[in-house]
Order: structure tokens, then C-alpha cells, then sequence
């Protein structure tokens, strides 16, 4: 391989190809300590026509700017046909996209729809290429349906429901006459796209480029739309820009069961694994279409309106200027799924983090008006300045800015507990049994912080929980809702998650009180040890401190302990009963709650 000298190569398994495929590594260039990676991909002798094309057009795609592993090289060498491409240090889209934010999943979709239209837009200039294009697009496609439906018919194993797929082929063929064809990626979908670390979306393996119907490149949008149905969403809405013609779905629907079809005699050779995957697959696909009879699939979602701040995504209802938030420096974070109306942001300026959170814009999941929101936030000033502990957030400053209100605090490292983050909320459910009593804890004690001072918890939920895993700190995040005592329910349905709210935070002139607290208190005991269950099964610690975190969520708050200095000495006295006889100490024993 002329100009590459590669002192090590890493095989690469991943894929279903029979190329190899390696991670290579080249001499270090003078001055460097580290050579550079490449991706290699050697194929058989057999394939130089097709490698030789392939490698035409990823030079094409290269040239578009699509982000993509850059193709550097082409020849032959002992071991066959290879390539060498520039290498991407990333992750795989499928395993990122789904842990991002609502906002950053459809934003990804977006750009990989308009990545994919830009790969429609490389011309048909090769001579194979423009032979393929000779024969129209009906009547290959109808030929190559044919070939499934025969084969699917053969096949051993079908469908539950499969003749609808077929069905609906016969009723909609008429619809490929007359389509375009342009070159196609051949495998286009969420498995075939990785990320880097700054968010990057690239596509990668374009061994199956083909050409025909552009449409007909969205067949395998089933995989993405069950990663994450907001990014294939985004994906179509980039693709189109928004306005899908119904056309597009018609013909969507007949690709996709073509698609389905082959696939079950596909995985047969690959073992019951495949097959089972398949078979899945076909029943969430008769699902998003009724059967077939409805053209959009159900997870189709039309789309947020999207702004974007230092390059991270967010979603509003409508346009919004935040430029005022260059006085706070540059934004790292942005958190758009409260309900509340805010919006948050993380800003860095000089080396120190913020958190800062604003009312006054049209947040997308607000509910009510935008100076509703301004109100509540402005009332959540004093309550953060009167609790003032060691584990609460700590506020920096509040200014009425930007047309709306702003809360600035200093920035506390964590992943949060609540199930809104799910790579977060694992994270954090996955910690030892000793850390989590650390936790529970800390929120007792911050609760009963609350009571002494006058005030009553509201809105106070798993989501309000940060914890810092390199340090060992907990961090409340959260207090907005929070009022002074006594508190009457003047809502019906107040503030909260119903996991964590008592049967009074429903009733309309309900006296919302410590006693409240104390079924908050007993259901973070089920959170943090249960699992979110209730049920001696799922309880984690024994059968005396069971009673003491059942006990605490009694519908009947007669029932309940009477305070959360109660509700502490019996959890206490229970730890003491769970743990007596064993080879422990009482500090290990009492952990976190002293």
C-alpha cells in the first residue's frame, strides 16, 4: 500500500460484509509520539469492479462535504482490493441517539435527512451507473418484489399477518412508474451513522451503494424508528424540509414491506437469533401501519421548531432571542423537556460553570403563558435564598433580563436520578446499596431542613436529585415549587410525579403539610430501594424497614408518621433490627441518615 505504512492493525468484527475491515495504525510522522489511524477495508480480488465504483463515489460524496471517513486510497496488494479511509474516533449512533434529549435526537434525525439528500444529489456520470439507469425503475422494482413475495411464500417461516405486506404490495405497484433514480447509499440508517464527541453526526459503510428510487432509500428506517422515533422523524422532516408529500408515504409503505418480506428468509441461514429479530420487527411494523391500512406510521411525529445556541440544539414552540445569554459566557447545555415553562442552560465563562434558568420564553412542553411562568419563577427566588443548605444548589444572583426572569446558580456536577435521563437514571439505580442509603439521606435530611424553616415540598421528585459520582455528593436541584406553611392545595392536581405525590396533592383545600412530606420521604425509600415498586418483592432492604417506607405512603395520612423526625427514628430503629446479630458497625449501619 504505497504512502501507508501501518505498524498495527485492529480487526474490526462489526457488520455483515465479508470484507475485512481493520483500525490501522501508521508510522509516527516526525515530532509525533502517536501514528495516525486509518479505517482499511481489504475486499476480494473478485470485487475490484464494484470496490473501484464505490470508491468513485464515496470521492462524490466526500466532495458534497458530506461527514463521512474521507476515501484516501485505492489499489490492489497481495491480499486483495483495498481502501483506506480517514478514521473517525466516535460511537455508534445507534447506542448515543437515544440517550440524548427529545431535542437532540430529532436534531441528529434532521441533519442525517439532509445528509442523505445531499447523497441523492451526486450525478449519474459512470458509465455502469448510467447503464443501471437505462432500465426504468417499475420494472425493476416490480421484478424485484416478485422475487421476495416468491421466495417469502417458500420460506418455512412467515409472518403472523404477513399477507397484509402483500397485500398492500398488489394494491400500490402502480406507484413506481415514472420515479427517478439517483445514487444511493444502499444501507442508509442509524446503525450505519456514529457520533463524535462534539455531536457530530458522520455516515459511515457505503458498501451497498446502489442506484435507484431515492425514496426507496428510506426502507430501512425501521431500525431508526425503533432506536429512537424521534430521529427517524427528524429524518424525513430534514430530508423534505418539512413539508412530506403524501406521495412519500404511499411509497414508503411499499418499500418497507418489500423490505420486511425478505427479511425473514434473510435470517433464516443466521439461526433462531435473527429470525426472533425479524419476526419483531414485522409485528411493530404491522403495528405502525394499522395493518397496512394507514399509509403514516404511528411513531411519526411532525417535528419541533429547533434553535440553536453555541452549536446544541433546543426546542420551542415559536422563535426566541436569547442572545442576552452572552452575558452570562458561552453555553454548554441546554435542558428543554420542564413542564414548569423554563428553559436551563449550562454556561461557562472563565473557567467557572453556571446553571442558569429562565422564564419568559415559549418552551415547548410549557403549559400556560410565558409571564405565568415569569411569576412562578420569580416567587422561587426567595424560597431557594430561605433553604439555603449544604445540599441544595447554590444561588448566585436573580434578574429580571431578556424580557422575561432569570435564576443564575453556581453549576453542580452530577447525573440525575430521574427517569426523564434514562443513560443518567441507570447510572444512578446501578449504584451500591451503601451510596443509595447515602442519598436517601441527604434528601431526609434536607427535608426535614424544609420543615424547620417553614416550608412545605412541592414538585419535589427524583428529577430534583443530582449526585455526584466522583465525589460522593448529592445535590438538590430543584425547589421551585416549594411554599411557606401552611400550605391549603389550591390546584386539584398540584405540581409533581404522581410516583412521588401524595393522595392530598389531588384533592382540591387539602392541607399539604409534613405529613405530606412524609409519603415523599417513604416513596424515595421505594425509588431508591424498590425500584419504584411497592411491593415486598421488590424491596431491597428487609422486611422491618419495608413496613417503615410502607407506612409512610398510607393513603390515610392518619396512618403515616406524624413527621419526618418520626418517620427517621423508625427507619433508624428498623436499620438497627435488619442489621443486629451481623458482622457490621452501627455507624455502617446508620449510614447516611446521621
Amino acid at each position: 500500500m504505497p504512502d501507508f505504512h501501518f505498524t498495527k492493525r485492529e480487526p474490526i468484527y462489526e457488520g455483515w460484509s465479508d470484507d475485512r475491515k481493520y483500525c490501522a495504525t501508521a508510522e509516527p510522522e516526525e515530532g509525533r509520539s502517536q501514528g495516525t489511524k486509518y479505517f482499511l477495508r481489504i475486499s476480494p480480488m473478485s470485487q475490484y469492479d464494484r470496490k473501484q465504483t464505490e470508491f468513485r463515489m464515496m470521492e462524490k460524496a466526500a466532495a458534497l462535504g458530506i461527514p463521512m471517513c474521507m476515501p484516501l486510497a485505492f489499489g490492489v496488494c497481495e491480499e486483495g482490493v483495498y481502501s483506506v479511509q480517514s478514521w473517525i474516533e466516535g460511537t455508534g449512533a445507534e447506542e448515543v441517539v437515544p440517550m440524548l434529549p427529545d431535542s437532540g435526537q430529532y436534531a441528529c434525525g434532521l441533519e442525517a435527512g439532509r445528509i442523505l439528500r445531499r447523497l441523492h444529489s451526486i450525478p449519474l456520470t459512470e458509465e455502469r451507473e448510467a447503464g443501471a439507469a437505462l432500465e426504468d425503475w417499475e420494472t425493476r422494482f416490480n421484478r424485484k418484489m416478485d422475487t421476495k413475495i416468491r421466495k417469502y411464500r417458500e420460506c418455512p417461516i412467515q409472518y403472523p399477518g404477513g399477507e397484509a405486506f402483500i397485500r398492500y404490495i398488489g394494491e400500490n405497484r402502480h406507484l413506481l412508474k415514472d420515479r427517478p433514480q439517483t445514487c444511493q447509499h444502499g444501507d442508509y440508517h442509524i446503525g450505519n451513522m456514529m457520533l463524535d464527541e462534539s455531536g457530530q453526526l458522520y455516515v459511515i459503510d457505503f458498501n451497498r451503494f446502489d442506484i435507484g428510487d431515492p425514496w426507496e432509500e428510506f426502507n430501512r428506517i425501521v431500525w431508526c424508528a425503533q432506536a429512537s422515533p424521534l430521529f427517524a422523524s427528524g429524518m424525513v422532516n430534514g430530508y423534505f424540509e418539512g413539508h412530506v408529500p403524501e406521495e412519500f408515504w404511499r411509497l414508503l409503505a411499499l418499500y418497507i414491506s418489500s423490505n420486511t418480506l425478505s427479511s425473514i428468509y434473510w435470517a433464516v441461514p443466521f439461526g433462531q437469533k435473527e429470525i426472533d429479530t425479524m419476526l419483531r420487527q414485522a409485528a411493530e411494523v404491522l403495528q405502525w401501519y394499522d395493518n397496512m391500512r394507514n399509509i403514516v406510521p404511528s411513531w411519526y411525529f411532525q417535528g419541533y421548531y429547533l434553535q440553536y445556541i453555541d452549536g446544541i440544539p433546543y426546542k420551542l414552540k415559536c422563535p426566541f432571542d436569547f442572545s442576552f445569554l452572552r452575558k452570562y459566557g458561552r453555553v454548554f447545555q441546554v435542558y428543554d423537556d420542564q413542564d414548569s415553562g423554563n428553559i436551563c442552560f449550562g454556561i461557562e465563562r472563565d473557567g467557572e460553570r453556571y446553571f442558569v434558568k429562565f422564564a419568559g420564553a415559549p418552551t415547548e412542553r410549557g403549559t400556560g403563558t410565558a409571564r405565568e411562568a415569569v411569576e412562578r419563577l420569580r416567587e422561587a427566588w426567595p424560597v431557594y435564598r430561605d433553604l439555603r443548605h449544604g445540599s441544595l444548589i447554590e444561588l448566585v444572583e436573580a434578574e429580571e433580563i431578556g424580557g422575561g426572569f432569570a435564576l443564575v446558580f453556581r453549576w453542580a456536577q452530577g447525573d440525575c436520578m430521574g427517569r426523564m435521563y434514562p443513560a443518567a437514571h441507570r447510572r444512578f439505580m446501578a449504584l451500591p446499596t451503601e451510596n443509595r442509603l447515602q442519598v436517601f439521606g441527604d434528601i431526609l435530611r434536607f427535608l426535614e431542613h424544609t420543615a424547620s424553616r417553614g416550608y412545605v415540598a412541592i414538585d419535589f421528585y427524583d428529577g430534583s436529585i443530582l449526585y455526584d459520582f466522583d465525589k460522593g455528593k448529592t445535590t438538590v436541584c430543584d425547589i421551585d415549587f416549594f411554599r411557606r406553611q401552611p400550605c391549603v392545595n389550591d390546584m386539584g392536581r398540584m405540581w409533581g410525579s404522581s410516583r412521588f405525590q401524595a393522595p392530598e396533592e389531588y384533592r382540591l383545600g387539602a392541607a399539604i403539610d409534613e405529613v405530606t412530606n412524609v409519603y415523599t420521604a417513604g416513596a424515595f425509600a421505594f425509588a431508591l430501594f424498590g425500584g419504584y415498586g411497592r411491593t415486598p418483592d421488590s424491596w431491597q432492604l428487609g422486611e422491618g424497614l419495608f413496613a417503615v417506607a410502607a407506612k409512610a405512603v398510607e393513603e390515610d395520612r392518619s396512618l403515616r408518621q406524624q413527621s419526618l423526625r418520626q418517620f427517621r427514628e423508625e427507619w433508624d430503629s428498623g436499620f438497627l433490627e435488619k442489621e443486629r446479630g451481623e458482622d457490621t458497625n452501627e455507624d455502617k449501619m446508620r449510614i447516611g441518615l446521621q
